[in-house]
């Protein structure tokens, strides 16, 4: 049987298509590209029965050869239920998709280990990307693991837990006065890697969309009303959203869905911006600052393809302040019992807003991605 179904990749703006395998960044229109796949021999029973990491799910990914597949046991994270919170909030069915659980400590690993297994097997032996922090030390982690050279570069301002992952295992760590984009000058001006930066290469969003298809495969194949997720890059969002295209073509799922809420912080929150002024891309914001670090990204290279997502789903995009974030991180670890990251503290908070508005009803089946773990931002709560 083949391992993956991978056709060919596609370039969502002009339509363009590209051979995937070779070594490939954006479509020459500057656009990053989507991989595309043909219809896989399998069953929904036959996943069933396969071992509970993301790679069970090997046809709808990029890697052609098992040989390939570098791994740490990522996916499958568990679908939590959150009674007494969702009781607070007046949210009936509220779960929360816990990353914090994965390799690394963040659902970054879903992208490092698709988009390294990837990347060695075209050939690829050495990386390069900018980070706000959780992405490089997972791409720098997931690197060490297929014996491949790393350069991180990642602003000062950056978790210091992060910057010690990436000196741990072995990678470049080039630390830069400034924000994200400032990282991905530097790294832009190094010669010799290959750049993996947030959707310059097509295949860490192939990671990041298994998150999807366990969420539809942990609810038996049924749907959610509503999935909020923390938005910076938007490869999560947008990988959820093409995880789920990708099972409404396959018929392993029915019906419209979920409407996908993008969370900014009120302190960087282009997408919320043009998603209000009913723009189709967003322009960078100025000044970015938020406790949220990780979506601190003044300007999405994929923001079109976020506020796309968004508007296909009936969704919407709403910015928390930092003070409601790092309340709900404290209420959602007192009520549940679970440490949450400030990124996935802001959904929280976006969800309370969006009860009381009455966009998310009682009876609505809520999902919040919490995309990493409390633990790395030890500096959210004061001895």
């Amino acid at each position: 049987m083949t391992f993956s179904a991978l056709s060919h990749l596609e370039c969502p703006r002009c339509g363009a298509t590209h051979d995937a395998d070779q070594i490939i960044g954006l479509c020459p229109c500057g656009s990053p590209l989507l991989a595309r796949y043909g219809v896989p021999e399998v069953t929904k029973a036959e996943v069933a029965a396969r071992p509970p990491d993301l790679w069970r799910y090997h046809e709808l990914l990029p890697v052609r050869s098992p040989e390939n597949v570098v791994t740490l046991g990522e996916g499958m994270t568990p679908l939590l239920p959150m009674p007494r919170y969702g009781a607070e909030l007046g949210v009936d069915r509220l779960l929360m998709k816990d990353e914090g659980l994965i390799p690394t400590g963040t659902f970054k690993a879903r992208g490092a280990a698709v988009g390294v297994s990837r990347a060695y097997e075209v050939g690829v032996r050495r990386i390069a990307m900018p980070t706000n922090g959780n992405a490089g030390s997972a791409w720098a982690a997931y690197a060490a693991r297929a014996g491949m050279e790393a350069l991180i570069a990642m602003p000062i301002a950056a978790p210091e837990i992060c910057r010690r992952e990436v000196t741990a295992v072995g990678a470049r760590l080039q630390l830069i006065d400034g924000l994200i984009g400032d990282a991905a000058a530097y790294i832009r001006s190094q010669a010799g890697y290959f750049d993996a930066s947030t959707l310059k290469e097509p295949y860490r969003i192939e990671g990041k969309k298994t998150m999807g298809l366990e969420i539809a495969e942990q609810l038996n194949w049924q749907l959610p009303d509503v999935i909020v997720y923390p938005t910076g890059g938007g490869v999560g969002i947008i990988g959820i959203w093409k995880a789920l295209n990708e099972l409404r073509d396959l018929g392993w799922i029915e019906g419209p869905l979920p409407r996908l809420v993008a969370v900014q912080s009120t302190g960087c929150a282009p997408i919320v911006r043009a998603w209000e002024k009913g723009l189709p891309e967003s322009e960078p914001w100025v000044d970015a600052q938020t406790v949220a670090f990780g979506i601190t990204v003044p300007k999405a290279l994929g923001d079109f393809l976020v506020l796309q997502a968004i508007a296909e789903t009936g969704g919407c995009a709403i910015a928390v302040d930092d003070a409601d974030i790092l309340t709900e991180l404290h209420n959602v670890a007192r009520a549940e019992g679970t440490f949450i990251c400030p990124e996935g503290a802001a959904n929280f908070a976006a969800i309370r807003r969006l009860r009381e508005s009455g966009w998310i009803s009682a009876d609505d089946q809520v999902i919040a991605l919490n995309t990493g773990a409390g633990l790395k931002y030890p500096e959210t709560v004061p001895l």
